[in-house]
């Protein structure tokens, strides 16, 4: 029998990646999505998606949906502290695991270990220490289609936000920007891929600089939103 396990997504790239990594093992099977959004934006924190389009991904992936809403500019304190409140509900669940997108950022890994230890979790990560060249390649090989939503301007200028990540996309990044993003240079959003029942149709809106990085919105063309999935273990 398979382990039920939770992913932390946030509907990008290397979530994707990770959940499609644990889908070819055999020990777990992951039951159910966690995402952060931000009260009053209704959208995924640090992405800024909007929650309909967060909405639809999960009901393509036929993953339950677990949002944790933060304030605005939320603490570091008051983040944990809502986050511990949908970790200990997945851990009197029979939950044990939950699966990360981090892929060498050591002090992320450290940081997420510290924070679930007390809540008697552990941690996985499904892609740590893998070449992200090699991963981005995989991406776009394996069929996952996704486009950047928010971006560095330090590190990368307008012409990249809202653009498909493709081998174009790969080959016009300077030469120490890392193919994943994985220091914060640019965000995604994934609309299709192997594990989606269908693509995800958006148009990309305006493109606005808020709080030091460049924002993509992206506008969903579906009427009518799908209700969060209950959650089963």
């Amino acid at each position: 029998m398979l382990e039920p396990i939770v992913m932390c997504w946030s509907g990008g790239k290397d979530s994707a990646l990770a959940l499609g990594a644990l889908s070819r093992q055999f020990d777990y099977n992951v039951v159910a999505l966690l995402t952060t959004v931000t009260a009053g934006y209704d959208r995924v924190s640090m992405h800024g998606v909007r929650r309909s389009l967060l909405l639809q991904q999960a009901e393509s992936l036929g993953l339950p949906l677990r949002e944790v809403e933060i304030p605005t500019k939320a603490s570091n304190d008051i983040y944990e502290a809502n986050m511990a409140v949908a970790f200990g509900e997945f851990h009197a669940q029979g939950i044990r695991k939950v699966a990360f997108g981090d892929i060498f950022l050591e002090d992320l890994r450290e940081y997420r270990q510290r924070q679930l230890a007390p809540l008697r979790l552990e941690c996985l990560f499904p892609l740590w220490q893998q070449d992200t060249t090699e991963l981005v390649e995989t991406f776009i090989s394996d069929g996952f289609r996704g486009v950047t939503v928010v971006v560095d301007p330090q590190r990368l200028d307008e012409s990249f936000v809202g653009r498909e990540i493709d081998r174009e996309f790969v080959a016009a990044l300077p030469p120490d920007v890392d193919p994943c993003g994985e220091n914060g240079e640019f965000h995604s959003f994934v609309y299709d891929g192997p594990m989606f029942a269908e693509e995800i149709s958006f148009s990309r809106g305006e493109v606005v600089q808020r709080d030091s990085f460049l924002f993509c919105d992206l506008l969903s063309d579906e009427k009518s939103t799908p209700a969060s999935r209950p959650i089963d273990v």
